[in-house]
């Protein structure tokens, strides 16, 4: 008579065969390609030994001509959960050595239950994802595929209570770009990882056009060009220890507690540096990444998106070990100026930190908003509604600094003055704020005046003399414009401190709405 330890058994061997110890054909592919096997992956991901699976004896739904001899161990998908140091996590990993890591019905539940886990239990949702989207020999069964799947609407309301990260692992077409643009960090691999709605096959049958894999949602068109993936990098070690970096900066969920770290950076150190890194002359560009890193605890800096929308710096980085998130005017790109890519991407960072407690410091350098007919037809006017909206809804504290110029509208979307309502408003000596550039108000309004001149340059350039005298930081602090005009050294300290005594959330003084509506 059979017992349970045969019953065991008999489970145990079943198990082992689905492994990747007991499919060597599959993990000798992988290795062909110089790629981990799903399994693989869960495992450099998480901390050693920290990860449970669940559904790994499932088998693919049989129940029409093209599925009924279908293999697919575990259904094509891995899910469980695991730790990343020390901290719970939900993990979906596809095996593409299954069908092209497509999903089926069985493996689609599984999906859906590890989302649905998250939510329930509070724990962040990692996707190690790798396939084309629905399986054509489930999907081509209405009796199937019109029940439709709930993963995008529990994705969506994950939104704003756990993080998710989307790590890009390979091609990626269809559902995994889908779930990429519901997460709230997605990093690529380069040369190896795509996005898009469908793959080259699909696109040549649909549309006739001939492309590649790479020129169609590689990684430098999604993560330079249209900013959907926050960051690319050289392998797969990097993306899973980019996925648990980001992490890192993260509470579990909304209503728990930031996770903050144990410093030895002092909370009053002062850099002389500073007046280096930043010239007086404000014609002159400088990198504001260095200005941050000197700020921000040592070594503590991630940035989000570095290679798209370079006229505006969002990264995340500690003060005195408490995580916070750093919107910055880049100057040696495009002067600094917001338009509508630099719009998307602080307006996305700034509902990121808002959504999981991190307060906001925003670096103001800014020569206003872009103009002309590119800038109109970008949608510019929507767009930057979008920053002024997020500005205006957030919880958290806030702290603005203007480096030098803080132009016009540009000025207040950068959260500049008494604009939002920023916790603390400073600005540096070098501070020249004004409703537009000095030299273009000289044009505009005063054109007239020294055309007429004996001397039009020399008239033209006293009126921008004279009109700096009054845009001056000085100027700011005689209507208690900003809450002091600050030495550049004592920034860190002056945030810290900022950040030490105020409120981690603001009391909620919105009208009694079900929701408000964003811009875009």
């Amino acid at each position: 008579m059979t017992d349970s330890r045969d019953l065991l058994k008999q489970i145990e061997e079943a198990r082992r065969a689905v492994l990747d110890e007991g499919r060597p054909d599959a993990v000798e592919k992988r290795r062909k390609f110089d790629m981990q096997t799903a399994r693989e992956r869960i495992a450099a991901l998480v901390d050693d030994g920290k990860f449970t699976e669940f559904g790994s004896l499932v088998q693919p739904h049989r129940d029409n001509e093209l599925n009924k001899d279908l293999v697919a161990p575990a259904d094509g998908i891995i899910t469980g959960t695991g730790e990343i140091g020390g901290r719970p996590i939900n993990v979906v990993s596809h095996d593409y050595t299954v069908h092209g890591g497509s999903s089926g019905k069985v493996g689609g539940l599984k999906l859906a239950r590890a989302v649905t886990r998250s939510i329930e239990r509070g724990m962040p949702l990692v996707m190690l994802l790798e396939g084309g989207g629905h399986r054509i020999q489930d999907g081509m069964n209405a009796a199937h595929f019109a029940g439709a799947s709930p993963v995008f609407q529990n994705m969506a309301r994950t939104s704003g209570w756990i993080p998710t990260v989307a790590a890009m692992m390979g091609q990626g077409f269809a559902g995994p770009t889908n779930y990429s643009a519901l997460s709230d960090f997605v990093v690529m691999v380069r040369g190896k990882a795509t996005m898009g709605m469908a793959g080259p096959a699909l696109v040549k049958a649909g549309t006739g056009v001939d492309i590649s894999k790479e020129e169609l949602g590689g990684a430098k068109l999604q993560a330079e060009r249209q900013g959907i993936a926050d960051l690319a990098v050289d392998s797969e070690a990097e993306c899973l220890t980019a996925a648990a970096k980001f992490l890192s900066y993260l509470p579990s969920n909304a209503r728990a507690p930031l996770p903050v770290t144990l410093c030895d950076d002092p909370a009053d150190r002062r850099d002389d540096s500073l007046f280096d890194l930043v010239p007086a002359d404000s014609r002159k560009v400088y990198d504001v990444r260095k200005v941050i890193k000197v700020i921000a605890d040592r070594d503590s800096v991630f940035e989000l998106k570095p290679g798209f929308a370079g006229n505006i710096v969002t990264a995340f980085a500690r003060l005195d070990g408490l995580p916070v998130g750093f919107v910055a005017n880049q100057t040696m790109r495009k002067g600094g100026i917001l338009d509508t890519p630099a719009c998307e991407k602080a307006a996305h960072f700034i509902a990121l930190c808002d959504a999981f407690g991190l307060p906001l410091v925003f670096l103001v350098d800014v020569p206003g908003f872009s103009i002309g007919p590119t800038a109109e037809e970008s949608g510019l006017g929507r767009r930057s509604g979008r920053l002024f909206y997020e500005i205006g809804i957030a919880t958290v504290p806030r702290a603005s600094i203007v480096l030098r110029k803080g132009y016009g509208g540009g000025y207040y979307a950068m959260c500049g003055g008494r604009s939002f309502e920023a916790d603390a408003a400073f600005a540096w000596p070098t501070a020249e704020i004004c409703a537009m550039s000095i030299e273009g108000a000289v044009d505009v309004a005063f054109k007239r005046d020294y055309q007429n001149a004996d001397d039009p340059a020399a008239k033209r350039q006293a009126m921008i003399d004279r009109i700096k005298t009054q845009t001056a930081a000085l100027g700011a602090a005689k209507d208690f414009g900003v809450d002091e005009i600050i030495d550049p050294r004592d920034t860190r300290a002056l945030l810290i401190e900022t950040f030490n005594t105020t409120p981690r959330r603001k009391p909620d003084r919105n009208p009694p709405r079900y929701r408000a509506i964003s811009p875009i």
